[in-house]
């Protein structure tokens, strides 16, 4: 496994390595002692243990986020498209980060086998490209209602440029919140 630098602090694509032959090909999805060791390689803190696998399917166009949990709730997630293609975004929402405010977006695609490893003090969101987009994600904490929240997917003060502008929202997503609202992570 390969991990790269997408200029948010603490925020890498991970690259498998796949396998490939005549038959198709093989990759070794996860795997927890590999992962620590790459993101101690390059200077980062360990993941923790994942507790909580999500898994989503979404209509081209779909926009799911910005979402965050709240401390003490906070979660990390190493996320993957399995099928189709998802345009992926984080927000950095740690003031203390010299990349506070900053967003990163790249494309996960069943094509690509990228994924994508986010640590605590992120938002986070994607927008389906496709139909029957499949996103997979490990969590590092469980889903905890109360402490979730959301910010506008695209609210002016992040001017991120996401590949569509006619998106669909859940109604809560309908409901979020500005960045400067968020409730920010020291």
């Amino acid at each position: 496994m390969k991990l790269i630098s997408t200029g948010l602090s603490g925020v890498v694509i991970v690259e498998p390595q796949i396998y490939e032959d005549s038959r198709g090909w093989f990759a070794e999805s996860f795997n927890a002692d590999r992962f620590e060791d790459a993101l101690a390689g390059i200077g980062l803190p360990p993941a923790g243990q994942f507790v909580q696998d999500n898994h989503s399917c979404s209509h081209e166009g779909v926009l799911r986020g910005l979402h965050y949990q709240k401390s003490p709730h906070a979660q990390g997630k190493l996320v993957r498209v399995v099928k189709g293609r998802a345009f992926d975004v984080v927000v950095d929402l740690r003031r203390s980060s010299s990349t506070f405010g900053q967003y990163f977006g790249m494309d996960l695609s069943e094509h690509n086998k990228l994924m994508l490893w986010i640590p605590e003090g992120f938002a986070h969101g994607f927008l389906a490209l496709e139909d029957n987009t499949h996103f997979l994600y490990k969590t590092t904490g469980y889903y905890h209602q109360a402490s979730e929240a959301c910010i506008f997917w695209n609210d002016p003060d992040l001017s991120i440029e996401w590949p569509m502008r006619k998106v669909f929202l859940s109604p809560k997503d309908e409901q979020a919140n500005g960045f400067a609202q968020a409730e920010f992570f020291s």
